[in-house]
């Protein structure tokens, strides 16, 4: 029962998210070839930024919640988080740009609201409610790695060696799916409130648009 309730839940919210997606500018301007170098370094910058903050909140959700069946997700996902920086250095590199760049960029507030907000959750929310947010967006979140993957190849330049940041996440890891479900489900037989798990996943979503927005702010 509890994990039909799950299965009922994470379709919910992707209804949700899938009725609030509108048109991702940035993704459409990169496939018309017309993208300015500086926008490839802000994305470069702003994922070393996100992707290092959201390996540590992942970690943080491991050792808050280290049994099964929450343990093994947040514990993957926070190795993935590790593969995913170091294929976005070939990146960056490809771009010219170095670790030292990086690092010193100034990140656009709205980029990074995001990482922000799943550091909020890892410190004080529930192991379902962030299982849930993550399941619910990582579909749109893998569709738009795909197509940058596609057209910086096509369009810019650069080998499949070069984009495999964006490759690593066009597809969901193994199994993913199938640990979040446990997890909502084990979630939701302790008492979690499945609201505030619809919540997370709605706000996450809308933190990830904000991110597509700054980006593409000023282009026409």
């Amino acid at each position: 029962m509890t994990r039909h309730r799950a299965t009922g839940l994470a379709a919910r919210a992707r209804q949700e998210i899938a009725d609030a997606t509108s048109q991702n500018r940035f993704v459409e301007l990169l496939e018309s070839g017309g993208m300015p170098r500086e926008r490839l370094v802000w994305l470069a910058a702003e994922e070393y930024r996100i992707v290092s903050s959201d390996r540590r909140s992942f970690a943080l959700l491991a050792a808050r919640f280290p049994e099964a069946p929450s343990g093994e997700l947040f514990l993957g996902l926070a190795q993935g988080e590790g593969q995913a920086l170091a294929l976005l250095g070939d990146f960056a590199a490809a771009l010219g740009e170095s670790d030292e760049n990086l690092r010193t960029y100034e990140p656009k507030p709205f980029a990074q609201v995001y990482p922000a907000y799943l550091a909020q959750r890892a410190a004080f929310g529930t192991a379902s409610e962030v299982a849930l947010a993550m399941l619910a967006n990582l579909e749109e979140w893998g569709s738009y790695c795909f197509r940058i993957a596609e057209a910086l190849c096509t369009h810019y330049g650069f080998s499949k060696a070069d984009v495999g940041f964006f490759t690593f996440f066009a597809e969901s890891p193994p199994g993913f799916e199938e640990q979040a479900m446990d997890v909502i489900a084990s979630g939701l037989a302790s008492g979690d409130d499945p609201e505030e798990a619809v919540r997370a996943a709605r706000l996450l979503h809308a933190y990830e648009t904000a991110f597509w927005d700054a980006l593409a702010e000023g282009l026409s």
